[in-house]
């Protein structure tokens, strides 16, 4: 028995007819950059998540990176954001030339503690960028509060967290933006790389309109700007699949729920947490062991025995062979949880289409080797 970690295939042969036309559209149509398709998938998206504006590019760090650019943050400036998660959230604030401040996780969600923020300000912060990791949203009415009280800019990094939402929230009615990644390993992924700034600020769309076509916003007329465009056959594949992100994250809940239930008594690994009333959809269904020894024992052990276990972000980034970039960097107090987090976590396969008994053998894998602990 195998327990695949991605279903790439299995999920585009059960929708295959819906992806197939509206690519073929496409390729009949002529159009296949900045043409009917993208306007009518951004249209499409912001009916679905509720914002005024979306905007596609060419992929999540992209993403992130114009819309920093946009709202005008740049050398002399700091971002806040936390070290556990994809090298991305920090890497596009390096690329605008900002200064990335690191602060801890919360040890329960492993997103980024509204606690340690405060503490983390100073004069040149401009920015915070909280990560809705393994898509768990992270605190995002602690969050804005702090952002209102000291003038802050937040951009959501929503790379993982696609379809989630808080119990008093919706991604980006407490933010100034949400940044999003559509590459296939995503809950919704194209068949390349993609991605989707979400806003309602009218300001935010149209200085990033310009910014990912070599700054125009008419033929022939250029500014500043660059080539970051999400194309029509990605933002036709994606436009079908959206169509179906409610009943896959739905799925997604439903085998978290499972191994909630069938890895429940082993001691030698702890369980994601959910927070309570949110919608957690489960990007990543991740456990963690007592320390990289046990980690790296149980790996090896759940991959021998057919299940295809990864990990995601498994060095903290300002333990990354490329941190820093010159001293663009800093953290505050302690990151152990963050350190913690990384050193230990373990993904099991998650994806919709993921079959019962592929469930049940991965949970019996991993009760195997946490008995054989003792």
């Amino acid at each position: 028995m195998q327990a695949p970690f991605y279903g790439h295939v299995r999920q585009y042969l059960s929708i295959k007819s819906e992806i197939d036309a509206k690519i073929n559209e496409v390729l009949m149509s002529g159009n296949y950059v900045q043409g009917p398709m993208l306007a009518a998938f951004e249209k499409q998206a912001t009916a679905y998540f509720g914002t005024k504006h979306a905007i596609g590019v060419g992929n999540g760090t992209d993403a992130i990176w114009l819309c920093l650019l946009a709202l005008g943050v740049g050398p002399g400036d700091e971002v806040i954001t936390h070290p556990n998660t994809f090298f991305a959230t920090a890497e596009a604030a390096w690329i605008v030339g900002a200064t990335v401040v690191f602060v801890d996780c919360d040890p329960k969600t492993k997103n980024i503690d509204p606690a340690l923020i405060e503490k983390a300000i100073t004069p040149k912060t401009k920015a915070i960028i909280p990560v809705h990791l393994y898509g768990q949203c992270a605190d995002m009415a602690a969050i804005s509060a702090i952002a209102k009280k000291h003038h802050l800019i937040v951009i959501e990094d929503d790379a993982q967290g696609i379809d989630g939402r808080g119990d008093t929230f919706r991604q980006g009615e407490l933010s100034d933006a949400v940044c999003t990644s559509f590459i296939i390993q995503k809950n919704l992924g194209c068949f390349g790389d993609g991605g989707m700034i979400f806003t309602n600020r009218d300001d935010i769309n149209e200085t990033v309109r310009k910014l990912r076509n070599h700054g125009s916003a008419k033929r022939d007329q250029h500014s500043y700007g660059f080539n970051s465009r999400l194309d029509d056959i990605q933002a036709g594949v994606l436009s079908a699949k959206l169509n179906h992100i409610t009943a896959w994250t739905d799925q997604r809940i439903a085998i978290a729920k499972l191994y909630d239930a069938g890895l429940a008594g082993c001691k030698h690994i702890d369980l994601p947490y959910h927070t309570p009333g949110y919608r957690h959809v489960y990007h990543l269904y991740v456990i963690e062991t007592k320390d990289a020894a046990q980690r790296a024992a149980m790996l090896k052990f759940l991959v021998d025995n057919g299940v295809d276990a990864k990990t995601h972000y498994s060095i903290a980034i300002h333990k990354q062979e490329g941190y820093p970039w010159g001293k663009q960097v800093r953290t505050v107090g302690s990151v152990a949880n963050a350190e913690k987090n990384a050193a230990s976590c373990i993904s099991l396969p998650m994806f919709p289409e993921l079959r019962p008994e592929e469930i049940q053998h991965t949970i019996e894998k991993v009760r195997a080797w946490d008995k054989a602990q003792g």
